[in-house]
């Protein structure tokens, strides 16, 4: 399994890791005999019970044959893909194109009911116009995929923001300045998709804060991240996309944004950001 910074994707390693070795135990085995059953060296089964080492699926039906317990070989599988979901590499999850990466996300959007979202770099997808989301989706597609679906993952995206805008679901969100300043399209369609932003921050069940450029902020910058509800958030990390569940890393990040929150402005001093970078385009 790819290493990641989150320590969600640790303690649930270690999770996984405890219960071999305690399959292991409750059959009376030590590590040796265990690896002579399995037909492995001794340090594999000491990396894999240290959670040194991801096990395969193959590993674990291994593993749990040699100690008699083949009823739980569905429930470890499963643990293991869980672990296995939690971080993945662009190029993994991207191997079929931006239409699959997507579609993969739209039932945790539509089930959820507040998703806040803080931008450093682009404008979040729920509020992007189409032209701004295939000049997005385009860049990524030129730099790592090579499957040209764009057109197709772009549709998905558009119809998902007409579930996510009816009304059922409140945002949050946080934009940096340099967000509205960013050259992602040509001039003309970064105006429109700075008037769709102006648009949708006055709807009722949006709050849009926008993050000033200058000097004396308290918080740097941060990852975009995207928080569903308080049980889930997505970290878009330069390598891959990153699934957050351990309640005390979502609580990190609950305190992060509204420490970024504190710093943004609101309301009418929020719409003067976006109306001056509309002026910046000429």
């Amino acid at each position: 399994m790819p290493s990641s910074p989150s320590s969600s994707v640790v303690e649930a390693r270690k999770a996984l890791a405890r219960r071999l070795k305690d399959l292991r135990k409750d059959a009376g085995l030590t590590g040796e005999e265990l690896s002579i059953r399995c037909g492995w060296g001794a340090s594999k089964t000491s990396r894999i019970q240290s959670a040194d080492r991801a096990p395969s699926e193959s590993d674990i039906r291994t593993w749990c044959t040699a100690c008699g317990a083949e009823d739980q070989i569905p429930d470890l599988i499963a643990a293991a893909r869980a672990v296995d979901s939690m971080y993945t590499e662009w190029r993994q999850l991207e191997r079929n194109g931006l239409r699959a990466a997507q579609e993969s996300v739209t039932a945790l959007y539509e089930r959820t009911r507040l998703i806040r979202v803080y931008a450093s770099r682009v404008l979040p997808g729920m509020v992007q116009t189409r032209e701004y989301t295939a000049a997005v989706l385009r860049s990524i597609q030129r730099d790592r995929v090579g499957v040209d679906d764009v057109d197709e993952a772009v549709q998905v995206r558009m119809d998902r923001q007409k579930t996510l805008l009816s009304g059922r679901h409140r945002f949050g969100l946080l934009i940096e300045e340099y967000v509205l300043r960013a050259a992602v399209c040509d001039p003309e369609a970064m105006a429109d998709q700075l008037d769709r932003l102006m648009s949708v921050s006055a709807r009722s069940f949006v709050s849009l804060g926008v993050i000033p450029l200058g000097a004396g902020r308290s918080y740097l910058p941060a990852e975009d991240f995207y928080m569903f509800d308080d049980t889930e958030v997505a970290v878009e990390l330069t390598s891959g996309y990153l699934r957050i569940t351990q309640p005390t890393e979502i609580a990190d990040y609950d305190r992060a944004f509204n420490n970024l929150a504190g710093m943004a402005v609101h309301g009418a001093k929020a719409r003067a950001l976006i109306l001056s970078a509309l002026d910046a385009l000429g």
